[in-house]
């Protein structure tokens, strides 16, 4: 829809010159921007594809946070929230409106929604001048019925301006001519220097991240299912590789979403109406939803085709090992929203921290105490394999604090302290998965945990019968493992039981007790309730 900077108030913004903006265009009509733009092309099954320039994945050292009084004291600076000084804000934002103004290309506008609970939405728009970024937004925020449009006022604007460069980042103390900028108070973000459109999907989650706990709603990094009555919500946290979305897309439950939910007074809801994928090695039988969405409507981002067939070889990691593929919520024939229903669920029954542990001391399950819960949400382990990375030849421990460090905008400890409320508030117990190895470090040569087996488990924690068990408490990590459990192995259950040298075992098991230790140091605000529920060492 070809609208009026006017009737959109973009003079508010600084924006008074614009000439053609097309406002939440339909997606036959942004794929055939894209394709006459010359920004894609056509391929497997409709879908399009696009490359995303110098940068295939978000730009962490260039995202800042600008310095301003009603924010200053809640944001968590450092390494992940960098100050920027509001005179800085000012010089670029300047720039890029004097780039709205001057440019002669199209702009394109998406109004819609982020959060399907309609008490805690974000009306937000994005301002772009690639027809595809406007598509990426359109399929991963919930998009507006004609009628909700009407009088649309946003809590949050990204202008997107991907051409434009800061020249100057050096005197502005800045790490490069890329820039991702937010100021809360204005509540704006600017883009420069980037077309890659997951900045603007985790900049959304990051303001998210900001407002909601500040009104008591926990914002969560996780994967949300349910049963096939809807009931018996479950929420899944792990770092890449844990098998979140791969255990969270269960055909006999529901999902809610794979990636971003928040936990209200009323429950938990999905943050987004799309899917975010990645596609490296995408294997139909493995990954089929993930597959049978690639169709008309989907949008494929730097993955390797033949120009002729348009046949993409998933397999080539030539441009990046991020390739994606973005697609609406509903796409999942599994979901609730591809139900017809909002992706909204009561209070969740189950918590589940999954981990890849390679150092083949955590059990297969464990069953954490709230404080505990606390704890591992904080730390987010997981453990990176020999040949994940370049330069890892052995496991390599990983923490993200609260399975999500480079979303978060306040200290981990706000969000802990809110996931331990609400779990007491609503009785839900928490578990610790490990899909990793058991008995040996992965280095050993042994195998991982199997698949069927993690999904027996998880079985028996949805439906309680985890609880009909007896439990042992471990001695390094302080959690009850159970003894048995179905017809797995028990011996599997207890990993001192199966690995072959004690001392071996316990060296092991010591120098993972210390990283975590060593690791939390870095959050610890001296509730010692939190600490005290962490590993000890045993001598």
């Amino acid at each position: 829809m070809l609208v009026a900077g006017k009737e959109l108030d973009f003079d508010k913004l600084g924006i008074n010159n614009v000439k053609e903006v097309y406002r939440n265009l339909s997606v036959d009509e942004l794929i055939k921007e894209t394709v006459e733009n010359g920004e894609g092309v056509i391929g497997p099954r409709g879908a399009t594809i696009v490359d995303t320039g110098k940068y295939t994945g978000r730009s962490p050292k260039d995202k800042y946070i600008v310095d301003e009084s009603t924010s200053t004291e809640n944001i968590w600076w450092g390494d992940v929230n960098q100050k920027l000084d509001e005179s800085i804000f000012d010089e670029l934002y300047n720039k890029i409106i004097n780039y709205y103004n001057t440019d002669d290309s199209k702009t394109y506008l998406f109004d819609g929604f982020a959060g399907f609970d309609p008490n805690h939405s974000l009306n937000v728009r994005i301002l772009a001048k690639r027809a595809w970024q406007a598509h990426f937004v359109n399929n991963m925020f919930i998009r507006p019925e004609v009628e909700e449009l009407e009088g649309f006022k946003p809590d949050f604007t990204i202008i997107n301006a991907s051409s434009v460069f800061n020249k100057d980042f050096k005197k502005h103390g800045m790490n490069s001519e890329t820039f991702i900028v937010f100021h809360m108070e204005k509540r704006i973000a600017i883009i420069g220097g980037t077309e890659y459109g997951g900045e603007m999907k985790k900049g959304i989650f990051s303001v998210l991240h900001y407002m909601l706990p500040l009104k008591g709603i926990l914002s969560m990094h996780c994967s949300a299912n349910v049963d096939e009555d809807g009931k018996n919500a479950a929420i899944f946290f792990g770092l890449s590789g844990t098998g979140k979305t791969t255990l969270s897309t269960d055909p006999k439950r529901p999902l809610i979403g794979d990636d971003e939910h928040g936990w209200s007074d009323d429950g938990i809801f999905n943050f987004e109406g799309g899917c975010y994928a990645k596609t490296i090695n995408l294997d139909p039988k493995e990954e089929p939803d993930i597959y049978n969405a690639i169709r008309h409507g989907a949008l494929l981002e730097n993955v390797v085709f033949d120009k002729d067939t348009g046949v993409v070889d998933y397999s080539d990691s030539s441009k990046t090992e991020n390739t994606r593929v973005s697609y609406p919520l509903n796409y999942i024939d599994n979901s609730i929203y591809g139900k017809g229903e909002p992706a909204i669920a009561d209070h969740p029954n189950t918590i589940i921290f999954l981990t890849c542990d390679a150092y083949g001391i955590l059990p297969p399950v464990a069953k954490l105490t709230p404080e505990q819960a606390m704890y591992h949400f904080i730390s987010g382990y997981t453990a990176k394999v020999a040949g994940t990375e370049r330069g890892i030849k052995k496991p390599t421990a990983t923490f993200s604090p609260c399975f999500g460090g480079p979303f978060l905008t306040l200290h981990p400890l706000r969000y802990a302290e809110l996931l331990r409320e609400k779990m007491n508030n609503h009785s839900v117990p928490a578990f610790i998965v490990n899909t990793g190895w058991v008995g040996a470090t992965a280095q050993s040569g042994a195998k991982r945990i199997s698949l069927p087996v993690t999904r027996s488990i998880i079985h028996t924690i949805l439906d309680g019968s985890i609880n009909n068990t007896t439990f042992v408490k471990d001695p390094y990590f302080g959690f009850l493992v159970p003894n048995t459990l179905g017809e797995i192995d028990s011996n599997l259950l207890i990993p001192s039981k199966i690995w072959k040298d004690q001392i071996i075992f316990r060296n092991t098991a010591n120098d993972l007790v210390s990283k975590f230790q060593d690791n939390f140091i870095k959050y610890d605000l001296g509730d010692s309730t939190i600490r005290d529920a962490g590993p000890k060492l045993v001598l």
